[in-house]
């Protein structure tokens, strides 16, 4: 009796590792009595300490993307009507339009009427941005341009807010425009990015006329998935002619066959 008692106990560190193992929250967080344990409470000063770091920083094309990745895309940094990260924060009116320079800027460096347009967007996670758009970008242009579509000039925004879709709509009338933004950094991980994604957005639209692809990191959904994902359902936008509310997403699982080229092998691997 002894033994099988002392073989389950024995067997306890080794379950809860791989509870903890399949997700990134802080379950069964080791205790000592009423608090935590001192290794548990430095981690989650670590994870603040990351989270006020990507809110914080400024984002610097040149020094956070690889020369090679910025040459091979040609990027170009643009800014909202903010002014500084502390404007940003206090006054996200001022992310959703562009600055009155980087409206000429685009105009002179963006072709209009493009059946995607890509945007990346600082956001409340610059970590995010440098961690997850370098690998997810080549796999979505490739996806994106085996659908024969013609491809908007990707940018960078510094300061930026979702509603800035609106202005991007207004000033290149794209089909559907994709948004790549930091998101707001939790104590799990400060390099989670979302993709915001609109039908032909223009002034006064919201939320109710974008979708979301959240959760695009290493122990989230995968980059390779991300980019699936997001053509996949730029395809369904075009198809139906609206996104948001009206329109739901079609899941590997359920998508028709042959609507993106590798479907197949991914439905599989999910």
């Amino acid at each position: 009796m002894n033994d099988k008692l002392s073989s389950h106990r024995s067997a306890i560190p080794t379950f809860i590792e791989r509870i903890r193992a399949r997700t990134p929250a802080r379950v069964l967080a080791d205790r000592a009595g009423a608090a935590y344990r001192t290794s548990v409470q430095l981690e989650l000063r670590q994870a603040h300490a990351a989270a006020r770091d990507a809110v914080r920083t400024e984002l610097d094309l040149a020094r956070d993307f690889h020369p090679e990745f910025v040459a091979a895309w040609n990027l170009f940094e643009v800014s909202t009507q903010a002014k500084s990260k502390d404007e940003y924060l206090l006054r996200p009116d001022l992310g959703r339009r562009f600055s009155e320079q980087s409206v000429r800027t685009i105009a002179a460096r963006c072709a209009s009427k493009a059946d995607l347009q890509m945007v990346v967007g600082d956001g409340l996670s610059v970590t995010a941005v440098v961690a997850q758009v370098p690998p997810l970008m080549p796999l979505m242009v490739r996806l994106a341009k085996a659908q024969g579509w013609s491809l908007g000039h990707p940018f960078v925004t510094r300061y930026c807010r979702v509603g800035l879709m609106n202005h991007i709509g207004d000033l290149l009338s794209p089909k559907v425009v994709v948004m790549l933004i930091g998101e707001r950094p939790g104590l799990a991980t400060a390099e989670s990015l979302s993709a915001y994604m609109a039908f032909q957005p223009q002034a006064g639209h919201s939320d109710a006329q974008r979708n979301l692809i959240s959760n695009i990191h290493s122990r989230g959904v995968s980059t390779e998935d991300a980019a699936h994902r997001i053509v996949r359902l730029a395809a369904q936008m075009m198809r139906q002619g609206t996104s948001g509310v009206s329109l739901k997403e079609e899941l590997a699982g359920r998508a028709r066959a042959g609507d993106l080229p590798g479907d197949g092998n991914l439905a599989n691997s999910s």
